[in-house]
């Protein structure tokens, strides 16, 4: 609103100088009819209008993230904004028409243009449930934590009734095996599978058309025969026949992968699998009007079940990937979870996962020293836990508190603040204090700043006040990505120009208090 009473003043001071209405619009870039109405305000009227203060809007507390984001990538989207805000804060609760409006304001205050990625839709008939599903690739080009491009392939799914999807990534191009091996991954997520397949011509699956007696690759029409589904192939440029998940895989493009930092591929496919079940697969679909997920649970119930496992087998079924260790010490794999020694996420971020018929063999990448062996679960969303992988309770919680609060600095604040995350992570109390222990050891000098902001934006959480201390070190490793933020820095260390307010008042016509 001070903007607003600057240009008031700015007006009438070039109305002075006996410039024409039309001169005015022009050289402050606004309407003709903006210079007439406050041409026709009193300065009492405009301080009335303009002068006072605005109220705290909703997303304010997240300003910086959101204008950090902006700044770094400037075409991103109100609904990508908001996607990330849930990601980083699963607690707020927050429309999408309110982000996109915050986000408009954001780029006028700021000055950040926005290039918009025009988008194409396709008018396609609406198929019964358990019919279609359909498939295709992408590739996008990532930025890593070091600053360097590496490019990302994925597989992407689609129920073509319900818009339920499914992803996986790949740091390498996809072969036939990797097609069979997610289309398992895929068949899986969804409880089964649909009556038709439909693709675009890709050498991975098919040789020739042949006018309609399809020829594929040798390993898909084995894949094809054991599993018994029809494959509809698309003509080149026939976007209406699989127009659905070619607007999965710009979704997948701009929504998911735009302007996100690639750090390996198990993180990156479990970001991808939280975007699913958070965004992908919750939000509104603007053609059906529903929620995927939700008219999916109607159309599971007519997918075709499937045998597990498949009988096409190699002379060595070997296949070595790579996953992430999380916080809790397990891996992900096929929607389970597999449990490692604990202390395995502290020594290593990364490990290699050798599948063996039905074993699941983990391995510390640098040593080839095997972490543990589980046999693969059929099931979904079970944690399969190894009874020596216990947790260590040599150390009471209390002496870990203790050592966290040597760590952090001297006053009732910290201990108020680590006292909260104890209440609100009750179960989780060790990991918690173990992930601060670990921030405080390694970055002592940002603790005290982090704290401060922390609990004035009250982000009660280990990990969140981890993510604060990496925000505040790339803040000092960018000095003009601090200023942009931090506006009220920038004003400040400006000297600027004050005059006495009765020359505004000349200026005006208007009579002094001398």
């Amino acid at each position: 609103m001070e903007e607003k009473l600057v240009l008031y003043i700015e007006i009438h001071q070039l109305r002075t100088k006996r410039l024409r209405i039309s001169q005015i619009a022009r050289k402050l870039k606004i309407s003709r009819n903006t210079v007439y109405k406050y041409l026709n305000m009193t300065f009492e009227e405009a301080v009335e209008e303009f002068g006072t203060i605005e109220r705290k809007k909703k997303l304010d507390p997240y300003r910086d993230w959101i204008v950090t984001w902006l700044q770094e990538n400037p075409s991103m989207s109100g609904a990508q904004i908001l996607d990330w805000l849930q990601e980083k804060f699963p607690d707020l609760q927050v429309g999408e028409s309110t982000v996109r409006r915050y986000v408009k304001e954001m780029r006028e205050i700021y000055q950040i243009e926005k290039t918009d990625e025009p988008r194409e839709h396709e008018a396609v008939d609406e198929l019964p449930p358990g019919k279609q599903m359909q498939v295709d690739w992408g590739q996008t080009i990532q930025k890593t934590i070091d600053n360097k491009d590496i490019k990302l392939y994925f597989i992407a799914f689609v129920l073509s009734h319900s818009r339920q999807k499914y992803m996986e990534w790949q740091d390498r191009p996809f072969t036939t095996k990797d097609t069979i091996r997610c289309h398992e991954n895929a068949f899986r997520y969804f409880g089964g599978m649909t009556e038709e397949i439909v693709y675009d011509q890709d050498n991975l699956i098919a040789v020739s058309e042949n006018a309609g007696d399809l020829i594929l690759t040798k390993k898909f029409q084995a894949y094809v025969n054991e599993r018994k589904f029809q494959i509809y192939l698309c003509r080149k440029a026939d976007p209406q026949s699989k127009g659905k998940i070619e607007n999965v895989v710009k979704y997948i493009k701009y929504n998911f992968a735009a302007h996100r930092i690639f750090s390996t591929i198990g993180d990156w496919n479990e970001k991808a699998w939280n975007w699913l079940e958070r965004t992908g697969n919750y939000k509104v679909h603007q053609t059906i009007k529903k929620r995927p997920y939700e008219v999916y649970q109607l159309e599971k119930k007519h997918l075709r079940k499937i045998s597990s496992p498949l009988s096409l087998t190699e002379s060595n079924p070997i296949e070595i990937i790579t996953r992430n260790v999380n916080k809790d010490n397990t891996i992900r794999y096929k929607s389970n979870r597999y449990s490692v020694p604990i202390g395995t996420y502290t020594k290593c971020s990364t490990v290699n996962l050798q599948i063996n018929n039905e074993k699941l063999i983990i391995i510390e990448p640098t040593t080839g020293e095997i972490l543990a062996k589980h046999t693969i679960s059929l099931e979904k969303g079970k944690l399969i836990k190894n009874t020596n992988h216990a947790r260590d309770h040599t150390e009471s919680l209390d002496m870990l508190k203790q050592r966290v609060l040597h760590l952090f600095p001297t006053g009732e604040a910290s201990r108020q603040y680590i006292d909260e995350i104890c209440q609100r992570y009750k179960r989780y109390r060790r990991d918690q204090l173990l992930i601060l222990q670990r921030v405080a050891e390694n970055d002592p000098h940002w603790i005290p700043m982090a704290l401060e902001k922390c609990i004035r934006e009250k982000l009660y959480s280990a990990n969140a006040f981890q993510d604060v201390v990496n925000y505040l070190k790339l803040q000092e490793s960018n000095p003009i990505l601090e200023i942009q933020v931090n506006s009220t820095k920038l004003v400040s260390s400006i000297a600027v120009e004050t005059r006495d307010f009765n020359t505004y008042i000349q200026r005006m016509g208007g009579k002094t208090n001398e």
